[in-house]
């Protein structure tokens, strides 16, 4: 962004984008309140050109009648947005007693303590001034970023701004779209200030719903033609993970869905899907060529971690094929690194507790800074790693990470992981690459999460509960929206 400002800038007459960048803020602004005069507006202004962005916005809405007020947390502020501020009437308060007061009496609070530029915890008085922001019942704004919340990673250390709506300027940051950084943003307003061309190509993408392509079948296609993928799930104690990660795979798109197991397993899948073809085999390598052909596999959910699974998780990285590694399969993998040295696609799909287990580090950690350790993960582990979580990333080595926008709460129950990997593992048997493949699946889960909350338009208000089997039941409907 900065380097795409000052190549901007160069073009603009002195003063240019920072005037844009506030025209877009105020009107954001204007929005937000129930009538702009006579309405209290204050706001928090650090020394950065975000503290003028945020000056030159409020005196635009000082002209308009508002009483806006700044509290400064600094010595220095931008001389030009507190002259424009001064001029239209606006005022001056320091980060003392008194600000607690008009933070209390705001109808709305523009953030403008930091920008982009802001790493690290904030110190004082920033950190106070955020809290009673974050704590005020007024509407508040944040100005490209919340202030606290690192732009480039979502990473948060210590105090930060709780903002209702984020007005982010000339192209979305990673951490407006990443946890825990995204938690903080709200409503993310993004304000065109011309950077075009300017702009790099990015580390970090958000799919659109354009973006995401799964494989179409094609009149002469048949169901091998679409793709068969081979699940190995489920065992004598954990059965549900089979019945949801085949449903996953048989409403996913797939040609054909080959499933082994242990014979309760296989009884239950069969039952539940019979468009499954299933086979009863035994934990040992040579049991996978009786399984058939296939064209990606899925290995772990329920599998067990004992010697039988391993045996299992082993054969299937012995192929060469694409593999999907879930679960159990993961916990395998983290005693046994040395079977994913393999030239096919392999696509791990870990939780952070899982992740910590495979790369040795700590889930809070992990949680933390989930940009930086899904990016170690793909470059250490040589393969493609789909983080799930409050926000999926999806990484592999030299290539944008992949931001799941579609993600939601409801996901937070039993199953859904298990879901996901027969998704996923149906895209890769058609013939995705794994990136795309796990983008475009935890894209489509997260969006069929969403439609079976919904529920249908006439009968709800709001959300309702949702289970992994109705994640399952809202595909076709998720697929369909995608136009």
């Amino acid at each position: 962004m900065r380097t795409a400002e000052r190549a901007l800038m160069a073009r603009l007459p002195e003063g240019a984008l920072m005037q844009r960048a506030a025209a877009g803020l105020a009107a954001v602004c204007a929005g937000l309140l129930d009538r702009v005069y006579g309405a209290d507006v204050v706001l928090l202004v650090g020394g950065g050109d975000n503290g003028g962005d945020a000056l030159y916005a409020g005196a635009r809405l000082a002209r308009r009648g508002a009483r806006v007020t700044a509290v400064r947390a600094g010595a220095r502020l931008h001389e030009g947005g507190l002259g424009a501020l001064r001029a239209a009437g606006g005022r001056l308060a320091g980060p003392d007693g008194a600000a607690a007061g008009l933070v209390d009496g705001a109808d709305l609070i523009v953030d403008g303590l930091t920008g982009i530029g802001g790493t690290g915890g904030l110190r004082e008085p920033h950190a106070t001034l955020a809290g009673l922001a974050s704590a005020s019942p007024a509407t508040v704004v944040a100005c490209d970023v919340p202030s606290g919340v690192d732009a480039g990673t979502g990473r948060v250390d210590g105090a930060a701004v709780r903002a209702d709506v984020t007005v982010t300027f000339g192209t979305h940051k990673p951490g407006l779209l990443i946890d825990p950084g995204a938690a903080h943003c709200g409503v993310v307003e993004l304000v065109d200030i011309g950077l075009g061309p300017d702009l790099p190509d990015p580390d970090v993408v958000a799919a659109r719903p354009e973006d995401v392509r799964p494989p179409e079948p094609l009149p002469e296609s048949d169901k091998y033609r679409r793709g068969v993928v081979g699940i190995l799930a489920g065992g004598e104690e954990f059965t549900g993970a089979a019945v949801l990660c085949a449903g996953g795979a048989v409403h996913g798109g797939a040609g054909m869905v080959r499933f082994a197991s242990v014979p309760h397993a296989v009884e239950l899948v069969r039952h539940r899907w019979p468009e499954a073809v299933t086979t009863v085999i035994e934990p040992k390598p040579e049991e996978l060529e009786r399984v058939g052909r296939v064209q990606a596999w899925v290995v772990g959910p329920g599998l067990g971690t004992g010697e039988e699974a391993e045996a299992l998780v082993r054969a299937v990285l012995g192929t060469d094929l694409p593999v999907l590694v879930d679960a159990d399969g993961l916990t395998v993998l983290a005693r046994r690194r040395d079977l994913l040295r393999r030239p096919a696609p392999t696509l791990l799909t870990p939780h952070a507790g899982e992740l910590a287990r495979l790369i040795g580090a700590d889930r809070e950690a992990i949680e933390a800074r989930r940009l930086e350790h899904v990016r170690q993960a793909a470059a250490e582990l040589q393969v493609t790693v789909l983080l799930k979580g409050s926000t999926t990333l999806v990484a592999e080595e030299g290539r944008p990470v992949r931001v799941n926008p579609t993600g939601t709460p409801r996901l937070a129950t039993a199953g859904t992981g298990d879901v996901l990997s027969g998704l996923v593992g149906a895209l890769l048997a058609g013939g995705m690459p794994a990136l795309d493949a796990g983008a475009s699946g935890a894209y489509l889960h997260g969006l069929a999460a969403r439609i079976a909350a919904a529920g249908p338009a006439e009968e709800w208000e709001g959300e309702a509960p949702i289970s992994a089997h109705d994640v399952i039941t809202a595909l076709p409907a998720a697929f369909r929206a995608l136009g």
